[in-house]
């Protein structure tokens, strides 16, 4: 029998105990944004961090695992956003248990041992389960016979359905790893009936008596252009369990939103509404709260932030309809943030990045909604007269003209002006709303994330690498030095030599150029051979793993594969792209100890000419504040610390205090950059030897580019100076404190040295 009192968390941790003591790597949660993968909005599967592993484009130090990943569903293929509230089991958010086979076991133990985790770890009752497998129709795959057969000595045959390929095949794409599927599901009654031998029947067609728990996929086989199957050379186990189901399941709860995992939002939503609530109010506008909260939260901890394009616009809508939701139940003042913090406490010990960004959730969150507020009543004044005025007579469509101008001038989702009137017996074309805002705003783009262009890395590229392997970086000791010819590109093509005149990219065995990453522009220099070639190298760059890429043109002489050849970096253009990386490590502690501990790192750009850091803050930089920021980073310019670096584990560099960008994809052993001691981050890029090296540092600008995102940009070395000289007089300040007689200020002027920031160029 099921443990009822067997909470969430408890099911979670067995999880993990229960495939680790089965040689299983325990592998962290990915962020819910995609690492490096294009081709995705969100994360919405546990296997979407081994995509690359499962390709083969990746290998990793072992061949099971065992996650409890968060994942998405509210945007792109998977968008499960409309039913949330309604249903008894959507969420928006959600955690899915998965264990992973890469080429190590396959069906007879991913079989067993799900069996054996439901049936004997919480306890389920094998009488109210029931599973399904694939049939053969559908797909050019003949059915899944041996997992029918495995599956007999757990269960009663009438209790396995065989069902086509819509709901018993997987595939990761249109080309790529697939195969059979099978899934396990729940019986919403004692027993579940004995069926399979009957059509029509089970899961597939009985959708509201019966749960799916889990969803064992084998993939064996690997789909080309034409649609072939050709056999996998080593088979391999996805599984994705969902969380919520198995705890729901287990509890006895006829809805997700009874458990541990959500509940505590919902009795806070409730709790704020209080007696104000409308009687007819149902739980749906709670639950919606709910979920709505959990996403937020775990969105915004992830580095998404709401506004008008891509994710960030799913994250917007995904606020917007639940701070809606709340003046249905009679919330009148912002409370959303409130039940973000909920999901803080509730979640926190599991996912640290949520307690690490507390202070930044609460604050995006109560600034969105103060802004959507604001808009809130007129924009839906407006829409109730639009729809009170509707000719009813007619095609029963909203004008999508209406809804454009409620999104562009009111901040209107499109899908909640759709939910609205929807609710008033009528329907919006989404489509032609996306038009005429389109039309409204004089763009000829949309504002969303184009999936359908976005690419996985150029196959020629992935093949190349497959060959050669990665580049050995020899860069953080030198700037020049040997290597050998390894591939050459022309146009995406593999090429054996190349002549003057010819754009050129060349792949090394070793190399001291730097490749765009992290932020860091790539290093230019030169491929040659004394007495023959050149080639001008103006970019460097890893289109697959840390294989370097250089482009450039070659100017004389040839160049051919196997050739030995003279690798220099372009030292100027290097040290000055060191003094800006340096440099933006030292703002990023600025920023947070001026602005507060909220700050997270956004973006950057570091070129030889300027750096670019965008940072999590809701308000723009105070004049005040700017001067205290170019004043602290001077300051640790000036004493001058020496920048050291090593190589550590990722829990040796945790516990060292080092800054991590998260939704970064670290490896196992990472760089850890120290400059001083209390600048300390991860970090691949190029460095000054001691912060000294730096010169100066000024702030050019400082703005918005999102919601909750401000950017500065800066410069260093005679780039700061030159912009010193360039100011006007009127905006040139002296350093107050600052004793030095060529600046001409008296002694008593000066015994506050530091206070303001801009260095003063003396006429």
């Amino acid at each position: 029998m099921a443990d009822r009192d067997l909470s969430a968390g408890e099911i979670r941790r067995r999880f993990i105990e229960f495939f680790a003591s089965r040689g299983h790597e325990h592998v962290s949660s990915s962020p819910l944004v995609p690492l490096n993968d294009p081709t995705l909005l969100f994360v919405n599967a546990g296997m979407n961090q081994f995509k690359d592993v499962f390709t083969g484009r990746e290998t990793r130090p072992y061949s099971r695992a065992v996650t409890v990943q968060k994942c998405l569903r509210a945007g792109g293929k998977h968008n499960d956003l409309e039913n949330v509230g309604f249903t008894p089991r959507h969420q928006t958010m959600f955690e899915m248990l998965g264990n992973f086979s890469f080429g190590d076991y396959f069906k007879p133990d991913a079989i067993a041992w799900a069996w054996e985790f439901l049936t004997q770890v919480v306890g389920l009752p094998k009488e109210r389960l029931v599973v399904t497998v694939f049939d053969g129709t559908g797909e050019r795959a003949p059915a899944d016979g041996e997992a029918y057969e495995l599956w007999t000595s757990h269960i009663d045959p009438a209790r396995i359905y065989r069902c086509s390929a819509k709901e018993n095949f997987w595939q990761m794409s249109d080309v790529g790893p697939c195969g059979p599927c099978s899934e396990i599901h729940i019986y919403n009654g004692e027993v579940a009936p004995a069926t399979a031998d009957q059509p029509r029947t089970g899961p597939e067609f009985e959708e509201n008596n019966y749960v799916e728990l889990w969803n064992l996929v084998f993939m064996q086989y690997e789909k080309v252009a034409d649609g072939e199957l050709k056999a996998l050379p080593k088979p391999s186990i996805d599984t994705g369990s969902g969380l919520e189901r198995v705890a729901a399941a287990v509890a006895g709860y006829d809805s997700n939103y009874g458990t541990a995992l959500l509940a505590p939002m919902v009795e806070r939503a409730r709790a704020l509404a209080g007696s104000g609530m409308p009687a007819s109010a149902g739980e749906s506008s709670l639950r919606v709260i709910a979920d709505h909260a959990r996403a937020t939260a775990f969105l915004i901890a992830d580095g998404v932030f709401p506004d008008r394009a891509g994710r960030s616009y799913v994250l917007r809508r995904i606020m917007r309809r639940a701070i809606r939701h709340g003046t249905e139940i009679g919330l009148k003042e912002p409370f959303f943030h409130e039940v973000c913090r909920e999901v803080v406490q509730s979640f926190g010990e599991v996912y640290p990045e949520l307690t690490a960004r507390a202070a930044t959730i609460d604050e995006v969150v109560r600034g969105e909604e103060d802004s959507f507020r604001r808009t809130l009543d007129r924009g839906l004044r407006r829409l109730r007269g639009a729809i009170d005025s509707f000719d009813r007579k007619g095609s029963g469509g909203f004008p999508p003209g209406v809804a454009a101008e409620l999104y562009d001038t009111y901040g209107f989702p499109l899908d909640l002006t759709g939910v609205i009137v929807e609710e008033h017996g009528l329907t919006l074309d989404e489509a032609a709303a996306e038009a005429a805002l389109k039309e409204r705003q004089g763009s000829s783009g949309g504002r969303g994330v184009d999936l359908g262009q976005a690419s996985a890395v150029a196959d020629v590229y992935f093949g190349v690498h497959q060959q050669v392997g990665d580049t050995e970086f020899t860069g953080y000791d030198a700037i020049s030095g040997e290597a050998k010819v390894v591939a050459l590109l022309v146009d995406g093509a593999r090429i054996d030599a190349a002549t003057p005149g010819t754009e050129v990219e060349v792949v090394l065995d070793r190399s001291p150029m730097y490749a765009e990453s992290g932020g860091q522009v790539g290093d230019a220099g030169t491929i040659a051979v004394e007495g023959g070639l050149s080639i001008a190298v103006t970019d460097t760059f890893k289109p697959v793993g840390s294989m370097h890429v250089h482009r450039g043109r070659v100017t004389t002489g040839s160049i051919r594969e196997g050739q030995t050849v003279t690798v220099a970096v372009d030292g100027q253009r290097r040290a000055a792209i060191a003094r800006n990386h340096s440099a933006t490590h030292l703002l990023h502690l600025a920023l947070r100890e001026v602005l507060g501990e909220h700050v997270a790192q956004k973006g950057s750009l570091v070129t030889p000419d300027r750096l670019r850091f965008d940072f999590s803050h809701a308000r723009a930089v105070t004049p005040d504040q700017r001067r205290a920021l170019e004043t602290r980073v001077n300051a640790m310019v000036l004493a001058n610390a020496e920048t050291v670096t090593k190589l550590a584990t990722l829990a040796q560099a945790e516990a060292d205090g080092a800054m991590m960008l998260f939704g970064e994809k670290y490896a196992d052993e990472v760089r850890v950059v120290r400059v001083g001691q209390d600048s300390v981050e991860l970090c691949g890029g190029v460095h000054v030897a001691r912060a000294g090296d730096i010169g100066l540092l000024a702030i050019v600008s400082e703005g918005s580019v999102a919601a909750g995102v401000r950017r500065i940009e800066a410069v260093t070395g005679m780039g700061a100076v030159q912009h010193m000289q360039m100011l006007p007089k009127s905006q040139r300040m002296r350093p107050v404190g600052c004793t030095h007689p060529m600046l001409g200020r008296s002694a008593r002027a000066s015994r506050s040295c530091g206070a303001s920031s801009r260095i003063a160029i003396a006429n």
